[in-house]
């Protein structure tokens, strides 16, 4: 009876072979074969020609903002309810973040708030340099809409796509929507490196100059020559093989997690006030944490409770994200709505979704959750 994790690394024999070739290869440091054939093969799955592996999902994020020229003062628009990696990205190059609310359905960045936002900007002669869209828990965002609205004001569009790899709209996958599309590889996601990221565009001008800068802005000299401000923001070729791995049961994992939120879903269905997120029509969800609302007058208690009562038997959930707007380090941000956010924090809770938990644990997990006091 150990402590269930609410999203713990999935290793197999595929990640620790790769990870011994490399090795054994000797090329420990960043750069390598392991890393070319892991930005090609993560290219291929998401159907797109170009991506730059990279340390972290949020150095893409902050690499997007500087291959659009975004600089001090400029103006952001991105969704409230995410991880704060999204928005500290902006803050590294001096720009503002501009909040935007969710829709209740999807969680994720709402297509109506999103164009009062940017008629809002021009109208004080401020326009928005770009939008961050934030795929939430594997959720795609409207894209449909937003690549329109978007388009038609010639605002560039980054797609945080850090929790959604395995998401698909129809066939285009996660990560491919607008300018460049930004995933993770943190040890908690659905595939992880340990820590790493990567950033996939359909133009390779952006993941070559991303490369370029990733890897201390070198000229092309005999000699160290820098005529720009690089970062030291390369994937080692060692991550990269474990990451080589790991994508080749991406697809096994997705289907798991899926099976974690279905299980949940039909375990709980005759408990009152429990609302899922669940994917819209047409719409594949990597599943990456199964996440419900919890209505604490229909249930009868509140989700802290919920939370609390599960941690008491070593079985770890999460508070949804907490919205940007709320956040001390960024409340005297400019902001458009946010009650379904604090509403969705107020009354939202993350489950155990590994895709390892095994028939007992989910068991477990279930029980605990239906005894809770109410």
């Amino acid at each position: 009876m150990g402590r269930i994790y609410l999203s713990p690394p999935h290793m197999g024999t595929e990640e620790r072979a790769l990870l011994l070739e490399a090795f054994d290869s000797n090329w420990i440091a960043p750069l390598g074969p392991q890393v070319d054939r892991f930005e090609a093969e993560l290219a291929r799955y998401v159907g797109l020609e170009h991506a730059t592996a990279l340390s972290s999902g949020t150095a893409g994020l902050h690499l997007a903002l500087l291959l659009l020229g975004v600089g001090a003062g400029d103006k952001i628009v991105t969704s409230t309810l995410t991880f704060a990696a999204t928005v500290n990205a902006i803050a590294y190059v001096g720009a503002e973040p501009v909040f935007v609310d969710v829709e209740p359905e999807t969680w994720t960045l709402d297509p109506d708030g999103l164009v009062e936002a940017l008629d809002t900007l021009e109208a004080d002669g401020t326009p928005a340099r770009a939008v961050i869209t934030v795929d939430l828990y594997g959720q795609l965002c409207n894209y449909a809409r937003i690549e329109v609205t978007c388009q038609r004001r010639n605002v560039p569009l980054i797609e945080d796509a850090a929790e959604a790899l395995g998401s698909f709209v129809g066939d285009r996958s996660a990560g491919t929507f607008g300018d460049m599309g930004i995933f993770s590889f943190n040890g908690n996601k659905i595939i992880t490196t340990s820590g790493g990221g990567m950033l996939v565009s359909r133009h390779g001008l952006h993941t070559d100059r991303a490369r370029f800068l990733a890897t201390q802005a070198r000229d092309p000299a005999p000699h160290y020559q820098h005529s720009t401000i690089g970062y030291n923001y390369r994937l080692s070729n060692l991550l990269a093989a474990v990451g080589r791995g790991q994508l080749r049961v991406l697809e096994e994992r997705v289907a798991a997690r899926r099976r974690v939120r279905r299980f949940y879903q039909e375990a709980l269905s005759d408990l009152p006030g429990l609302t899922f997120l669940d994917d819209p029509p047409g719409v594949r969800s990597n599943a990456w944490l199964t996440t419900l609302r919890i209505d604490p007058e229909a249930f009868g208690t509140d989700r802290e409770s919920v939370r609390l009562h599960l941690e008491a038997d070593d079985i770890e959930s999460r508070p949804v994200w907490k919205p940007m707007h709320l956040q001390p380090v960024f409340g005297s941000c400019p902001s458009f709505g946010g009650s379904i956010s604090e509403a969705l924090f107020r009354d939202g809770l993350c489950l155990p979704s590994g895709s390892s938990l095994s028939e007992p644990d989910l068991q477990r997990i279930v029980s605990r959750f239906r005894s809770t006091p109410r």
